[in-house]
């Protein structure tokens, strides 16, 4: 729902307290984005909205200009696709120690004789390439 257009400009605008003209500058900046119906009316999600608000404050409260912005959410775009390349990485970390896990569980197994009297002794293994 948060990704769904579904705010005319009009009323995507009132939301966000822009003029939709505004708007239109905006996505002639490549700032927002919004959807089009087949009669190219743009419709705006709540996140468009949200993105504006965003625009508004970093704008009007922090001095930042146009293309100040751009590059800000460029940037954050980027940490967002570096961050899910450190997830899927962590999660390969994951699985690759829990195969090295398992298989030096399986090499201390073979490579445990038991003798008499409890006694365990290292069975002489032959390294691979040796």
């Amino acid at each position: 729902m948060y990704d769904e257009p579904v705010y005319m400009i009009s009323v995507a605008a009132k939301l966000a307290g822009m003029h939709p003209q505004t708007l239109r500058i905006y996505e002639r900046k490549k700032l927002i984005n919004p959807q089009r119906t087949q009669g190219s009316t743009r419709l705006y999600s709540q996140r468009d909205v949200d993105r504006l608000k965003l625009i508004q404050v970093l704008t009007q409260e922090l001095g930042i200009n146009l293309a100040g912005v751009t590059r800000i959410f460029e940037l954050q775009d980027e940490i967002e696709q570096l961050q899910c390349l450190i997830d899927e990485l962590n999660k390969k970390v994951a699985c690759l120690q829990e195969s090295l896990s398992q298989e030096l569980e399986k090499v201390k197994q073979s490579a445990l004789v038991p003798m008499s009297r409890g006694q365990i002794v290292l069975r002489k293994t032959r390294r691979p390439g040796c």
